[in-house]
């Protein structure tokens, strides 16, 4: 069964939003742990306009008694002090991730043509600290050989392209879809794992959980959404459902 790792910034969007502890973060934590989640995914920006530095570290704490049990995967750019904080923090993976200036929310995946010089030394440095490394890439051969290249243990395909497909209809959908089996095909057979994400819901994961060799989803935005008609617990229960 794929693993499901729920991305909870949105929680710490909306206690920034009014300030305070209100709606805390650990709790929600709990919550999806509760309802059988075996990942919680951060991703703290510079601005810190959702999680934290500090909830970053709180949340390392809060996890490291079922550490054995559930992954913790933070995911950012590689600037120095995000590089820092993983460190720091000690998740079993960080995913590298573009950002671009001024994004509401990640928008690109790394290309083919990014320097190496610009990674490898990060990649060297997390593995180093026994830190698993995945790189968020296109479903496509090229950025899948680079990201083996730099020494990535994973990669995360970059899911948008499919669920814009998806939503054309069923031939776009499965178009798409051939793409990414090849892609996760390709990692696979060069040692890699590979995880997904970005824009997946409950409806288009019916479709993708059949991509072969995928290890895990991080899905926060569609299923924070979900939790505000059904509750937290029972949203990740639908879509550890659909995983299953």
């Amino acid at each position: 069964m794929i693993r499901l790792s729920v991305n909870v910034n949105k929680v710490a969007t909306l206690r920034n939003a009014r300030g305070g502890r209100t709606p805390s973060v650990r709790e929600a934590i709990d919550a999806c742990l509760a309802a059988g989640a075996k990942g919680i995914t951060v991703h703290p920006r510079a601005d810190e306009r959702h999680i934290t530095r500090a909830d970053v570290a709180a949340i390392a704490a809060h996890l490291a008694p079922v550490r054995d049990q559930v992954e913790f995967n933070i995911e950012g750019d590689p600037r120095a002090d995000f590089v820092d904080l993983v460190v720091a923090a000690r998740p079993h993976q960080c995913t590298l991730v573009p950002v671009v200036p001024g994004e509401i929310t990640s928008q690109a995946d790394w290309s083919a043509d990014t320097s190496p010089e610009r990674l490898t030394a990060v990649v060297q440095r997390l593995k180093a600290e026994g830190i698993r490394v995945s790189l968020f890439v296109e479903a496509a051969e090229a950025p899948i050989r680079w990201a083996k290249r730099l020494g990535a243990d994973r990669v995360e395909l970059y899911t948008e392209p499919f669920a814009r497909a998806f939503v054309k209809g069923p031939d776009a959908a499965r178009a798409s879809i051939a793409m990414y089996a090849a892609a996760a095909e390709l990692a696979h057979v060069l040692g890699m794992g590979v995880n997904a994400g970005h824009d997946l819901d409950l409806q288009n994961l019916v479709m993708f959980r059949d991509v072969p060799y995928v290890d895990e989803v991080s899905i926060g935005h569609a299923l924070i959404s979900h939790a505000l008609y059904v509750g937290l617990e029972r949203s990740v229960r639908d879509y550890l459902a659909v995983l299953s």
